[in-house]
């Protein structure tokens, strides 16, 4: 799998006086680590961060392929049988043994009200226990990639749930966490042992890993802080307060390179952003449009495509550590990507397409953005601001904190939003799971259908299309299938592509870690 090779830096720790010499490792993120339960929020921080606590039935390795987890192996029984042969002697950080009942407690649990991960099971999938290490799934139909995005279904502990009242999960918008939000048992590597949110995260080395005597870090200790600042999170790097920190602006790179005592790891993420609508509601819920949607037209979507100058974000505001896009996938992961051409920037044209559609003054509406989500997050927003000025559209910008903004606009605030900033990185390393998250008809509350299409686009031919992607087996039949829905996404303007992101992270010259292009920072790779 060219290009999706991690970046892997070893460094000999004894010129590495700048960095902590101990077996702690400090690092800093620019958001917060809002809760514990690793159902709640379907977003690569949050769950690259609890995949060091909660293992999955599979894992990913340094260059993304797929290894065994907590199952141990498995086979394809017939077209629609899976079968998983669980690891034995695995623990829970409290001591309870790991069993099939665990497999298949998680199983409900990731479906259930609150979840943010239900597309991870296939509608109507049966976890079936043949025995304490033994799981059949058993799907409604085939499924080539069942298991593919299983690293991050973490596996919880039935005991331990159903004793502290952790069996219902925290939604992204619930004011009051339950247990599982402010406590983890997992059986991974790492244990947490202390939770502030928005303050400081620990976690300590698990001795009783399954894993132990195959380890390949050195660190016993990792404290996480959130440091949404910039130029702090840079200056506590720069001064040794940190082994490690990320996103580095790039407008930082070159300094943090130059300075004698670390190092500026980049390279690509497989991560695109985008700006979706809302295209389900026949009135915007944040607009001076009254009766009716702008966005349910096709020529209002392609209007703003045109107004957005691509080539100028990435090139101003992020420095060039970016890859503009036509597709909401990365090229790495799709190999036709080459086919698809992003739409000129023409605001003339733009104007012309408003006009056309009944709008030639314009309108205005509301942005949901993140302000410490992605790279330059509320920079691009405040970029499309003006570019869609230019044009007529006047948008009020609504910048906040991700977890107010996730808890917004996420199925468990309601969709509450009309035009909206999001990124996106295929799970599954798969175009499927693109087409079907964000393009496939959802119902109301996001239990069927593409959960994560904020804007509910919606057209029954991609459906169809998506349907059949999933269960074909011939790799022809199916990249066709694959390229016509790209292809009608693209020609309807679901969503406005912008960019596949880089990735920049800060660190000590004595530490060793992998950067994989999915952005999840795992302590088991870390050396000191």
């Amino acid at each position: 799998m060219r290009g999706l090779a991690a970046t892997i830096v070893l460094v000999g720790l004894g010129g590495a006086a700048w960095a902590s010499d101990d077996t702690t490792f400090r690092y800093a993120f620019q958001g917060e680590l809002s809760g514990l339960d690793p159902y709640t929020l379907n977003e690569t921080f949050s769950l690259g961060t609890l995949a060091n606590v909660y293992e999955g039935l599979i894992r990913r390795g340094p260059d993304m392929e797929i290894i065994p987890g907590l199952a141990e192996s498995w086979e394809v029984v017939d077209d629609t049988t899976w079968r998983f042969h669980l690891r034995r002697g695995v623990t829970f950080h409290n001591g309870n043994p790991f069993t099939a009942d665990d497999v298949l407690f998680s199983a409900e649990r990731v479906v259930s009200e609150g979840s943010d991960l239900g597309a991870r099971i296939p509608p109507g999938a049966q976890f079936v226990k043949l025995d304490d290490y033994t799981v059949e799934v058993r799907l409604a139909t085939p499924n080539p990639i069942l298991h593919s995005e299983w690293d991050a279904w973490a596996i919880m502990d039935k005991e331990w749930a159903e004793e502290n009242g952790g069996v219902a999960v925290t939604s992204a918008s619930a004011e009051t966490p339950n247990y599982a939000a402010l406590h983890a048992n997992g059986t991974g590597p790492f244990k947490v042992v202390s939770h502030e949110v928005g303050v400081k995260t620990v976690f300590e080395a698990n001795e009783d890993w399954w894993n132990w005597g195959d380890r390949s870090f050195n660190i016993d200790r990792v404290e996480f802080t959130p440091i949404a600042s910039d130029a702090t999170r840079v200056a506590a790097l720069l001064s040794g307060e940190l082994d490690m920190a990320y996103p580095i602006p790039v407008q930082d790179i070159p300094r943090v390179s130059a300075n004698p005592g670390t190092e500026v790891l980049t390279g690509p993420e497989l991560r695109t952003i985008f700006l979706g609508f809302d295209q389900d509601r026949d009135e915007l819920l944040y607009s001076d449009v009254k009766g009716t949607n702008p966005f349910k037209d096709v020529r209002v979507r392609k209007a703003v495509y045109l107004a957005i100058n691509e080539d100028a974000i990435a090139a101003k505001i992020m420095r060039n550590l970016a890859t503009p896009s036509a597709l909401m996938i990365s090229p790495s992961l799709y190999a036709r990507s080459g086919e698809f051409e992003r739409l000129p920037y023409d605001p003339e044209q733009a104007k012309a397409l408003l006009a056309e559609a009944g709008y030639p003054d314009g309108f205005s509406v509301g942005m949901d953005c993140p302000n410490d989500r992605y790279v330059n997050d509320e920079q691009i927003c405040q970029a499309v601001v003006a570019m869609l000025a230019g044009i007529g559209i006047d948008v009020e910008l609504n910048a906040q904190p991700k977890a107010k903004f996730f808890g917004k606009v996420l199925a468990s605030g309601g969709y509450d939003t009309s035009f909206y900033l999001l990124g996106w990185t295929a799970g599954s390393l798969d175009s499927h799971h693109v087409i079907f998250n964000l393009n496939t008809c959802r119902n109301a509350d996001g239990t069927e259908g593409g959960a994560f299409n904020l804007g509910n686009y919606c057209n029954p031919e991609v459906d169809a299309l998506g349907a059949k992607i999933l269960v074909e087996n011939d790799p022809v039949m199916r990249d066709q299938m694959i390229f016509d829905a790209f292809t009608i996404i693209h020609d309807e303007v679901s969503h406005v592509p912008l960019h596949q992101q880089g990735l920049a992270w800060g660190k000590a010259a004595g530490v060793a870690l992998v950067q994989r292009p999915d952005n999840k920072l795992l302590f088991d790779y870390v050396k000191k």
